[in-house]
């Protein structure tokens, strides 16, 4: 196995375990406040796109937002599928592109996405269609706000790190050299 292959699937299990102690809590919250008070159990929706968020933006490459739920998704083994599905939302927007854009607007759209079908998967779980329209608007409202903050905290974790140097080995490096993807320029110049 090379280097970079070691260092990515190391990043992404590292992300992954990180992501995935968050979202075991994040989990057992979001369970207690469904029972207790259902509709603000959706304002901490977007920390489950923090891990892939992280992921994707650190490694800019294939699937790393998919391995990353994957990990996440074992540690928190109850919500393992909950930790793909959020995971596969984020990675979207970078799959309709086949990899070649990595661009801050794709990880938002990707939010924004999620933050619109997650009301409407889980409509029947909140009854979200007998509330008054003032209340499902605001329901739709408060998960998309929560998504969009969920990856813009993604998005400054890894830029942070990408600026400490962490996974350097690990992140793609032929986008850049010809001009194609965020921070188009000489090769490990970003």
């Amino acid at each position: 196995m090379s280097r970079v292959a070691t260092s990515y699937l190391l990043t992404c299990a590292a992300i992954g375990v990180a992501g995935g102690v968050l979202l075991w809590a994040a989990g057992w919250i979001s369970s207690v406040l469904f029972v207790t008070v259902p509709f603000a159990s959706v304002a901490i929706a977007g920390l489950w796109l923090l891990p892939a968020t992280v992921a994707l933006r650190l490694l800019e490459r294939p699937f790393a937002g998919v391995l990353v739920g994957l990990i996440s998704g074992l540690v928190v083994f109850p919500w393992l599928g909950a930790a793909l599905w959020w995971a596969l939302f984020a990675e979207i927007p970078f799959l309709l592109a086949i990899y070649r854009s990595w661009r801050t607007w794709q990880y938002y759209a990707g939010a924004l996405f999620v933050g619109v079908v997650y009301p409407i998967a889980a409509a029947a779980s909140f009854d979200l269609w007998s509330m008054p329209a003032w209340a499902t608007v605001t329901f739709f409202v408060l998960t998309i706000a929560s998504c969009v903050a969920g990856v813009a905290l993604g998005i400054l974790i890894a830029d942070r790190l990408k600026r400490a140097g962490v996974a350097r080995l690990a992140r793609r490096r032929g986008l850049a050299g010809r001009g194609l993807g965020r921070g188009a320029g000489p090769a490990g110049q970003h």
